[in-house]
């Protein structure tokens, strides 16, 4: 594809063998980037990539070199859960969860920021548990964690003419999020304004625009996609029991 929005970039993409990441990766092909797919698991079309090894990174960096010269994004989506509470979670559980969600964005952007000209973005995916005090230890605090790294690489890189920008999904319908309990669902769609949950496709037209040239000056942003589930302070429960009459 010669036209589009990314046509003539190079764009990596982690965690792109299912769910959100292999919808940005058919998004960014629309829009004409060449995308190189990596995963852990590999997979057709999947370059195999253990985001925590900076073996694996440091091969994926010669590998586009010598094949593109360049990369012009970088979408550092690969991440794994854990949802043990505060009382139950173990510094094994930490260690593994901030190996994957915030180390491995820190290897990435170390490893193909040397390859990025003046232009380039890079886009960290957040979660809604970031801009909260969700009860999953291991998980909050590493997006919590990849927040302030992205308000660094941002300032660091920001000279280098290489944008850094972090996007917060809340519920969103994917393989990850289908494995949570049933009233978990529930409750998500109970504390978020538009009543329902997200689908990928809602989330990957803010990746293609952060990628591109018409956010050329938003750098160290955060955005929800959320449906309004962080906007509100946890104050909807209390707005719906006074509409409802239960509460006076």
């Amino acid at each position: 594809m010669s036209g589009g929005r990314l046509a003539g970039r190079v764009v990596v993409v982690t965690g792109a063998a299912r769910g959100q990441g292999a919808a940005e990766v058919a998004a960014l092909e629309r829009e004409g980037a060449t995308v190189v797919a990596t995963d852990v698991n590999g997979g057709e079309g999947v370059r195999r990539l253990d985001v925590t090894l900076a073996d694996d990174w440091a091969d994926l960096a010669d590998h586009l070199r010598d094949t593109h010269g360049a990369v012009h994004g970088l979408v550092n989506n690969a991440g794994i859960t854990w949802r043990a509470r505060l009382d139950e979670v173990t510094a094994k559980d930490m260690s593994c969860v901030h190996a994957v969600n915030v180390n491995g964005p820190l290897l990435g952007m170390q490893h193909l920021a040397p390859l990025m000209p003046p232009g380039s973005s890079i886009v960290n995916v957040g979660s809604s548990a970031a801009l909260t005090a969700h009860y999953p230890v291991a998980y909050t605090t590493s997006k919590w964690a990849l927040r302030g790294l992205s308000k660094t690489a941002a300032l660091e890189l920001g000279p280098r003419g290489i944008r850094v920008n972090t996007i917060h999904p809340g519920f969103i319908e994917t393989e990850m999020t289908a494995s949570a309990a049933t009233a978990f669902r529930e409750s998500n769609i109970r504390e978020t304004p538009l009543g329902r949950v997200g689908t990928v496709e809602e989330v990957t037209p803010l990746v293609v625009f952060l990628l591109g040239d018409e956010s050329s000056f938003i750098t160290g942003a955060e955005i929800p996609i959320d449906g309004g589930l962080t906007s509100h302070g946890g104050v909807k429960s209390v707005s719906d029991a006074l509409l409802d009459g239960t509460r006076r």
